[in-house]
C-alpha cells in the first residue's frame, strides 16, 4: 500500500542545531531517512522541524530541494517574519507553521490566533501544534476558530483526548504518528477520530522518533490497517495528507 509519510524529520549536522531541555539528537539526513522506509512504498511526505532546529530554515530548504516535489515542510517561525519570507518558503514547499507547545523552539503559543491566521491569509499555511492534549482545554476554543490547524501524535494523553475528538469534530486534523510516545492504545484513537471524520487521520513515521519511548515500527502501519480496514486504511495512510499539503 502506498504510504504518503506526513511526519517526518531530518537531522543534518552540516546545519545549525541547538540544544533543547539537555537533548541534542543524532544524525538523521535524507539518506538515512530513505534507507529507513526502503521497505515501504512511500511517495512522498512531509519534513517536520524539530525543537532542537528553531527557526533554521536552512537544513529544510536543503531536505526539500534533495527529495523533491512530492515532499513538503513544516517550519517554525517567529510571529514577525515577513510576508516576503513566508511567500518565498511557500515556493520552496513549506505548507505550514508549527508550534511547539510541548518542546519549545518555536514561536510561543500566545502568538497562535495572530500568526496562524496570518500564514493562512498570505499563503494558506495551516498551524501544526506538538501539544499535550491535557492541555488543550484552555486553548480548543482558540483552535476551534482557526482556519487550519492539525495536532500532532494524537494528543499524547488519554486524558486529555476527549478535546482532541471536540476538535476533529469541528474540522481540526490529527497525526497518527509517535505511537510510542502516547500512554492509550492507539488503535482505540484511530477508531475514534476516524468515526467523527474519516479525513482528519494523517499518517507518519515520526521517524527518527527522538525522545520517544518507543520509535517507529512497521507494526505502526498493520495497526491502522488492522483497525480500519483496506478502503479506510489507504485514507489514513495516503490520501488524507496529499491533500491536506496539496500534493499533486
Amino acid at each position: 500500500m502506498k504510504i504518503f509519510d506526513a511526519h517526518l524529520h531530518i537531522i543534518d549536522p552540516r546545519f545549525p542545531l541547538t540544544e533543547n531541555q539537555g537533548y541534542l539528537p543524532p544524525a538523521f539526513t535524507v539518506s538515512d531517512y530513505l534507507q529507513s522506509v526502503k521497505g515501504f512504498e512511500v511517495t512522498g511526505g512531509v519534513i517536520v522541524s524539530g525543537s532542537f532546529q528553531g527557526f533554521d530554515q536552512s537544513y529544510l530548504l536543503d531536505a526539500l530541494e534533495t527529495l523533491g516535489a512530492r515532499f513538503a515542510g513544516v517550519t517554525q517561525l517567529p510571529a514577525d517574519t515577513s510576508d516576503e519570507e513566508i511567500l518565498e518558503l511557500h515556493k520552496k514547499g513549506v505548507r505550514a507553521v508549527r508550534f511547539n507547545v510541548k518542546r519549545g523552539g518555536s514561536e510561543t503559543i500566545e502568538r497562535l490566533d495572530h500568526f496562524a491566521r496570518r500564514v493562512h491569509d498570505i499563503a494558506g499555511w495551516h498551524a501544526e501544534l506538538y501539544i499535550d492534549s491535557n492541555d488543550l482545554e484552555e486553548l480548543k476554543d482558540t483552535i476551534s476558530q482557526l482556519p487550519s490547524v492539525s495536532i500532532d501524535h494524537l494528543g499524547l494523553s488519554k486524558a486529555g483526548f476527549p478535546d482532541v475528538l471536540k476538535l476533529v469534530d469541528q474540522g481540526v486534523k490529527v497525526k497518527a504518528t509517535g505511537f510510542g510516545r502516547i500512554d492509550f492504545d492507539p488503535s482505540d484513537a484511530v477508531r475514534a477520530i476516524h468515526e467523527i471524520d474519516p479525513e482528519a487521520l494523517l499518517f507518519g513515521t515520526d521517524l527518527p522518533s527522538t525522545r520517544a519511548k518507543t520509535p517507529f515500527r512497521a507494526s505502526d502501519v498493520t495497526i491502522i490497517q488492522e483497525t480500519l480496514g483496506g478502503t479506510e486504511a489507504e485514507k489514513v495512510l495516503y490520501l488524507n495528507a496529499l491533500k491536506w499539503y496539496g500534493i499533486e
